[in-house]
């Protein structure tokens, strides 16, 4: 009841799963990427999970660039609900716990206040209806756990914590968009949330439950804030000079608002998710500039 599979295993959340195993004992974690194991490829993914039957399937697998989806729809739709569909599927041959991860990207930003689970979606570019349909299709089996988080970032990958790091240090100006607002997410809080329940659920407590969750740190502030932050924690002389999103067009349109509402994490789990500050010092603390 303790094997799990990490897919997605070289992203962000994958490589914080495998930092922090160590911390959760009697757990036993296999790690797979595209190159070894590509989502949409259901006979190669049949055979991986015939030849190791895993209790829990953690699928941190996704094409996530969100502007280049723009033109490579075909592409999106193939890894995050194609893919998605072919889990679902085996999950359901093999009887594993699916825990499968989407974006706050799901809704339209128009709200005035935080979006709880059962907030109607509404996403304005690609990459964000693909996540929505991957929920769907995940939700088919019946042990699925959709978790919804926001603005992710780590100390592994490429995210905006470290490209405003590496900014701040070759420029005089950054100009960051202040009418997106937010919760920005450290990975190593997530992964850990996860491996909590799993682990919790090994011991027989049974605290897996089907559905949607959200879990994002707590807190907001826009892109602007964000890069602020990050700029004075190292001191760098960079000045960080806020502006509305018109000024800075991208191919793919984001949600003005999407702060997600996690109570419902909070109370089924028992878990407390961390301020959004103090997880980005964390964070910040471990890299070196």
């Amino acid at each position: 009841m303790n094997s799990i599979v990490v897919l997605g295993a070289k992203g962000q959340l994958g490589s914080e799963i495998k930092k922090i195993e160590s911390e959760f004992s009697g757990l036993n974690i296999t790690y797979t990427d595209v190159d070894e194991l590509d989502i949409t490829n259901l006979s190669k993914l049949k055979l991986f999970f015939n030849n190791r039957r895993f209790s829990y399937i953690i699928n941190a697998a996704a094409y996530t660039a969100v502007d280049k989806a723009e033109t490579e729809e075909k592409k999106a739709m193939q890894v995050n609900v194609e893919g998605v569909t072919n889990l679902a599927r085996l999950a359901a041959n093999f009887k594993s716990h699916l825990i499968h991860i989407s974006t706050d990207y799901v809704f339209d930003g128009k709200a005035n206040k935080p979006y709880n689970e059962d907030s109607p979606t509404n996403p304005l570019n690609v990459y964000g209806r693909t996540k929505q349909k991957s929920e769907v299709e995940a939700l088919r089996h019946v042990d699925t756990m959709v978790i919804r988080t926001s603005w992710l970032y780590s100390t592994f990958g490429n995210n905006f914590v470290k490209t405003i790091v590496r900014l701040a240090k070759e420029k005089n100006e950054l100009r960051i968009v202040y009418d997106q607002i937010g919760s920005p997410t450290y990975a190593e809080d997530l992964a850990r949330a996860i491996l909590t329940i799993i682990q919790q659920q090994v011991h027989h407590k049974n605290v897996f439950k089907r559905g949607i969750y959200h879990f994002a740190n707590h807190g907001v502030c826009s892109w602007y804030d964000f890069a602020k932050e990050i700029v004075n924690y190292f001191n760098l002389p960079c000045k960080v000079k806020p502006i509305l999103s018109d000024d800075y067009p991208t191919p793919a349109k984001r949600p003005a608002y999407s702060v997600l509402h996690c109570q419902k994490f909070i109370e089924t789990f028992e878990q407390e998710i961390p301020y959004w500050r103090d997880s980005l010092h964390r964070c910040l603390s471990t890299l070196k500039i």
